[in-house]
């Protein structure tokens, strides 16, 4: 497994425990994504950093039991210092339907830091 391959893996577990138990230091989640990051949930609606520091502090432990599996990941390219990656997530929660999304994500890496770039979500029906 490469270490863009472990980003993934890695804030999938951040996001859970934040969304679901309320855990974390969000300063330290937020600083994984680039300042002009952008995502584009199943609703199509675009999302910007702005944005996503506003869902996150609003989010905290708004989805208790919430689990979050990944796989089918799979690297589409890489190079010196970024990947586009490909996977699928899977979110559980006690008494609501299954979630699940097919992401594809542009990570960068400066240093040892990798950074979100882009994230586009699809939903599985």
């Amino acid at each position: 497994m490469t270490h863009f391959e472990h980003e993934i893996i890695d804030i999938h577990v951040a996001l859970e425990n934040w969304l679901g138990a309320g855990e974390g230091d969000v300063n330290a989640l937020l600083a994984r994504f680039q300042p002009d990051f952008l995502m584009v949930p199943p609703s199509g609606a675009h999302l910007d950093h702005d944005a996503l520091v506003s869902f996150l502090n609003a989010q905290r432990a708004s989805r208790p039991g919430l689990k979050i599996i990944i796989d089918a990941l799979t690297t589409l390219q890489s190079w010196e210092d970024g990947a586009v990656l490909h996977y699928r997530e899977t979110q559980t929660r006690p008494d609501h339907p299954v979630n699940v999304r097919w992401s594809t994500s542009v990570l960068n890496q400066e240093g040892g830091n990798i950074t979100w770039r882009l994230l586009h979500e699809t939903a599985q029906p």
